[in-house]
């Protein structure tokens, strides 16, 4: 009796591995952009954890009466422009910490070169604002 031996040849092998690396090759770049998206995502967080807190501020503001502040959020004192958070104060209210400048009503939150949101005191005409015009593709790509 003759053993029939069964498996797969050497081209079929060569053949699967072949078309597994030129998938491989084909999806490679799709995956390897997703860094500046990350940084977008995270610079977006910061910009929604700046608004949180700004709110809660303004809140806690209204709940004691005094919009001319300080407010106490946690055992830290935030200043108040116009009810809310001063520039220097968001920083302390949203805890963040990192490469962050703030001068003249404006602290800007630099994750990148040029990958950056900015915040702005409040006015007498207006809430606060928080942009995050900055956060795109060609910003935040990590050069």
């Amino acid at each position: 009796m003759k053993k029939q031996q069964s498996g797969f040849t050497l081209i079929e092998l060569i053949v699967v591995i072949v078309i597994l690396g030129i998938l491989a090759a084909t999806a490679l770049p799709r995956f390897a952009d997703l860094s500046s998206q990350a940084r977008i995502s995270v610079g977006e967080g910061v910009a929604g954890g700046m608004r949180s807190a700004a709110a809660l501020a303004r809140a806690q503001a209204l709940v004691d009466n005094n919009l001319a502040g300080p407010v106490n959020m946690e055992g830290a004192n935030i200043v108040l422009v116009n009810g809310y958070p001063s520039n220097t104060a968001i920083v302390t209210a949203a805890n963040i910490a990192g490469d962050v400048v703030c001068a003249a009503g404006v602290c800007t939150i630099d994750g990148d070169a040029g990958c950056t949101v900015t915040y702005t005191e409040a006015t007498v005409s207006g809430p606060p604002v928080v942009d995050t015009s900055a956060l795109t593709l060609a910003n935040c790509d990590g050069t």
